[in-house]
């Protein structure tokens, strides 16, 4: 018995250092430049923020930030349309900063005193039961 145990052990052994080997040879075949090596957290954008652990550049802010921590969470206006995304706003001072998930850049709007609206272009964030948020009139997005 001990004797059938000892080889089915090291028969294990040299089938396991087989199959390695064999790994090797055929990872040796393929060029190096064609093996592409993944680094975990190697994906910061030009400012350092980590996209992977949710980690987006706020102009605003001037850092990193978790635009869905600390902000007010945007949703589509209800046009008959089903959306898998959202979109955020976060507040400084008179100024607002929008992540939406139409657009690639944030957007920074301003408004002129406390109670007015904040305005960039042709989009305009409203305060207005919760906050509802227009470009060119249309309503695009609201939130609370």
């Amino acid at each position: 018995m001990k004797k059938m145990f000892l080889f089915l052990i090291v028969a294990g052994v040299f089938s396991c250092g087989k199959k390695v080997s064999q790994e090797n040879k055929e990872n040796n075949s393929i060029p190096k430049e064609s093996q592409k090596e993944t680094v975990v957290g190697a994906d910061s954008d030009e400012h350092g923020c980590k996209a992977s652990a949710g980690y987006t550049w706020s102009e605003l802010k001037k850092e990193c930030i978790r635009v869905f921590e600390n902000s007010t969470r945007l949703n589509h206006a209800d046009d008959g349309k089903t959306y898998s995304t959202v979109s955020y706003v976060i507040f400084d001072g008179n100024k607002a900063e929008l992540f939406l998930d139409t657009q690639k850049e944030s957007i920074i709007l301003e408004r002129k005193s406390e109670g007015d609206s904040w305005v960039n272009g042709d989009w305009q964030l409203i305060s207005w039961k919760g906050y509802v948020l227009k470009k060119a009139g249309k309503i695009l997005y609201t939130g609370e």
